[in-house]
């Protein structure tokens, strides 16, 4: 598995996607997302995305946005992967912190990322959360990572190691508690998983 750069002819793919998990596409371009492909089959597994965001009057913003796993892979560490490379290209480009809007916080909290309160996130980004709060993810909430300090959970990292696709639903409730986990979900109030939320 590697995570890389989305290609253009990528696109429609991404778009199905980012459509059938109920995702955020607004200013959708395929150039921002990377990908996450399987070596041996050529099989994508999953995907997210940067937008940056350009204020007339302020210095520019970094999100973390749209970050799918194909149901087929998730559980495995594709997630974090994704996360991982968007930081480094975040880091890449200069910014010194990178914020996502989400209604899981519990698991972008496990990489560094913190809740921060409305009235200082930077006001671009106060329209875009209401925007998404109205639109996509009711739930959302802002959370922010200075990108020296993001951690790869070392169990993430050792399940990458070894993802393939699976079929169907995990094979026992112990695996459902640790994909849940994974996911920043407590397993007992769960409805849906992070992956297929949306972000």
């Amino acid at each position: 598995m590697y995570v890389r750069d989305a290609k253009n002819r990528e696109e429609v793919w991404l778009l199905d996607n980012i459509e059938a998990m109920g995702l955020d596409e607004t200013a959708f371009r395929s150039r921002d997302y990377v990908v996450v492909v399987d070596e041996t089959s050529g099989e994508k597994a999953g995907f997210g995305r940067i937008r940056i965001h350009k204020p007339d009057d302020a210095p520019e913003i970094c999100e973390l946005t749209s970050i799918g796993v194909v149901e087929s892979w998730r559980g495995q560490g594709v997630g974090a992967h994704v996360i991982e490379r968007l930081i480094d290209k975040a880091s890449d480009d200069d910014f010194e912190e990178v914020y996502s809007l989400v209604g899981v916080p519990d698991y972008l909290a496990q990489f560094g990322f913190e809740p921060l309160d409305v009235g200082d996130l930077p006001s671009k980004l106060r329209d875009r959360l209401d925007s998404k709060r109205d639109d996509i993810e009711p739930d959302a909430i802002p959370m922010v990572l200075a990108v020296d300090s993001f951690e790869m959970p070392d169990r993430l990292r050792e399940r990458f190691k070894d993802a393939r696709p699976h079929e169907g639903e995990p094979s026992s409730d112990e695996d459902a508690e640790e994909m849940a986990e994974e996911f920043g979900i407590d397993p007992d109030d769960a409805t849906y998983k992070y992956d297929t939320g949306r972000h």
